[in-house]
């Protein structure tokens, strides 16, 4: 059970059925038929419906794969700060439904249409061969298990462009750089971690942990080579995380290798765990940090400053993992 307040329980449950099945099964220990029961509601309600409507008749939003279509309308999105990354194209829409926990089955028959309809706006490659860019193909690698396309190539490419200090780097496929990057290797381990899960497939277990040491040598937030804090995200803390690095997103990663396998948590995650614990407010709740701008089809937190669900539920069952393993009893 958790240590939050009745108060900042009640407000939390009192949120999309996408945010409040997760509650009910990480903080209040709800059997397993709640909180199935209120995540079959994902699709028919709330943000998953939203993005669900928004879906093409040839399996596509916003007619692209990465970025909208040239010929897209616009039509239905909340546009925040435009010129910004939009988050609406066919990876996007996918991936927010994937993460807000929704069934496949809504989808039957999409993993068709995309093969059929979707290219790649890299070199009009096809959309399960996956393209050059880890986080993409970290992305297409753990949805395509989801809906059951064949990513057996993405699989292979990624030990294949693992580099020499154990990570990823999105810039490296292009030679920007040659060292590992903190947002593309979470980025990577986070997605390996959901194909293994989905798929049953450990075959890039091996890699995976190769990309979390990367991660726990530094600590989750520091230069190897300094000891110094990597950069400004590390301690803002945004949800949805999208494709940006944060101690938070972090740790709930290893916090969910850490069920999977039945391992206890590395010590070395102990800064990144202070920091966390540092930003939680009085009430238990975490604030909104600098949140990405772009285009959406449905906001699904609260706005900058302004006191976040996803990020409170989501620091909350970290510290109740981390604390849970270093109680005396």
């Amino acid at each position: 059970m958790t240590s939050l307040t009745k108060a900042t329980i009640d407000w939390l449950c009192d949120s999309d059925p996408a945010l409040r099945w997760q509650v009910q099964r990480d903080l209040l220990g709800e059997p397993e038929e709640v909180w199935q029961a209120t995540r079959a509601r994902i699709a028919t309600e709330g943000f998953g419906a939203a993005i669900l409507a928004r879906q093409d008749a040839d399996g596509q939003w916003a007619g692209g794969a990465y970025f909208p279509a040239a010929h897209f309308s616009g039509e239905g999105v909340i546009e925040r700060h435009p010129g910004q990354q939009p988050w609406i194209a066919t990876t996007w829409a996918l991936k927010d439904l994937r993460d807000l926990g929704m069934d496949a089955a809504p989808l039957a028959g999409t993993a068709e249409k995309i093969a059929a309809n979707s290219r790649w706006e890299y070199d009009d490659l096809p959309y399960w061969g996956g393209e050059i860019d880890v986080c993409i193909n970290g992305f297409t690698l753990a949805t395509g298990a989801w809906l059951g396309a064949d990513v057996s190539a993405i699989a292979a490419w990624f030990p294949e462009h693992r580099l020499a200090d154990g990570g990823w780097n999105c810039e490296a496929e292009e030679g920007r750089s040659t060292r590992s990057s903190f947002h593309s290797t979470l980025n990577a381990v986070a997605e390996m971690l959901v194909y293994e899960r989905i798929s049953g497939d450990r075959s890039l277990r091996h890699a995976r942990h190769g990309g979390e040491e990367y991660l726990l040598e530094r600590r989750l937030m520091r230069r190897l080579s300094t000891g110094e804090i990597v950069g400004p995200w590390v301690t803002d803390l945004i949800a949805p995380s999208r494709w940006q690095f944060s101690a938070l997103a972090a740790l709930d990663h290893f916090r969910q290798a850490s069920q999977l396998e039945g391992t206890a948590p590395d010590p070395r995650m102990a800064d990144a765990i202070a920091a966390v614990r540092a930003a939680r407010r009085p009430d238990g709740t975490w604030l909104q940090g600098d949140a990405h701008g772009g285009a959406v089809w449905v906001e699904t937190d609260a706005p900058p400053g302004q006191p976040s669900k996803w990020l409170t539920l989501i620091g909350t069952r970290v510290l109740d993992w981390w604390d849970a393993a270093h109680s005396p009893s």
